[in-house]
């Protein structure tokens, strides 16, 4: 692996955890997005990222002045790849959208270029092809809080290259990662083929009105010795990710259940603007959830 040059597609809820957390080892990083506005944005989210990298991972001001040197900027998609080891997309969690960036990204990007996608629900095979180059086509995947929750499932499709696979697998080592090599396609990787079943459920017990979340929540910390419940767990995510998931497989199976989950994230969460940690308003309210107070559990 001789990876220097590393490109970030997409600022949102993991592309600017995913570029802080690269630059933070001493990589180059160019974070690339749409428009200069929201460029600037992740800039502000950058500074509340550094402290928590303070708090929770004991990291100096001298640290974190370096991550910032190593950051870089561009919403010229060409500029943002021209010099690019690795490109790791992060866009919006939309099959539309993210064939639409390949094609583009494709023509721009040098041939050396290795194109590793986060996508949390779409198999790699499924992009391959618009990539153009297919054997140098890999799936990053990051969880929510990496600095915390430091796994990267890298997960190959049949025509990765056996080298791409290893140098991803060394990045992610090399950016503080704990890798998790993924030999053949699976949906949901691991962790979420083991989280899925438990946050659907969840999902579907308030769908239905068989209990609320407190107590759904409460029910699992006490049984399992977990540190937050499912819901809780779906603050971290993302309300936004968690009904994007619902709706594709609400739309795809048309499961009445499926159904109803979506109309009542949307209806009662995303309408409202409650999207979960990042907006310190979702199933609970940060910075002090419930479930983190000393009685939650009583």
């Amino acid at each position: 692996m001789n990876f220097k040059n590393i490109t970030v597609a997409g600022s949102g809820v993991l592309g600017y955890q995913i570029a802080f957390q690269t630059a933070f080892h001493g990589f180059n990083v160019t974070v690339y997005d749409i428009s200069d506005e929201i460029l600037e944005q992740a800039k502000g989210k950058f500074n509340v990222l550094g402290e928590a990298f303070k708090k929770d991972l004991n990291a100096t001001q001298k640290q974190l002045n370096a991550t910032l040197k190593n950051l870089n900027y561009t919403s010229d998609l060409t500029t943002a790849v021209k010099n690019a080891d690795l490109i790791i997309e992060a866009v919006p969690e939309n099959l539309k959208i993210k064939l639409g960036f390949y094609q583009k990204l494709s023509k721009a990007a040098p041939e050396k270029t290795i194109f590793a996608t986060n996508s949390s629900s779409l198999l790699p095979s499924t992009l391959a092809k618009k990539t153009g180059r297919p054997e140098k086509f890999i799936a990053l995947h990051f969880a929510n809080e990496i600095w915390k929750h430091n796994i990267a499932e890298v997960m190959k499709h049949a025509g990765t290259s056996p080298q791409v696979f290893d140098d991803v697998i060394d990045f992610a080592k090399a950016i503080g990662m704990v890798a998790l090599p993924i030999h053949k396609e699976q949906p949901g990787y691991i962790v979420n083929s083991l989280l899925m079943p438990l946050l659907s459920s969840a999902l579907e017990l308030w769908a239905n009105k068989i209990s609320d979340i407190k107590t759904i929540d409460k029910t699992w910390m006490v049984a399992t010795g977990a540190p937050m419940g499912p819901f809780g767990i779906l603050d971290v995510v993302g309300i936004t990710t968690v009904y994007n998931i619902n709706k594709i497989a609400a739309d795809s199976s048309k499961s009445p259940i499926k159904i109803k989950v979506s109309k009542k994230l949307k209806k009662e969460y995303i309408d409202k603007g409650k999207l979960g940690t990042t907006t310190g308003k979702g199933f609970y309210t940060y910075p002090d959830p419930a479930f983190e107070k000393k009685n939650f559990l009583k």
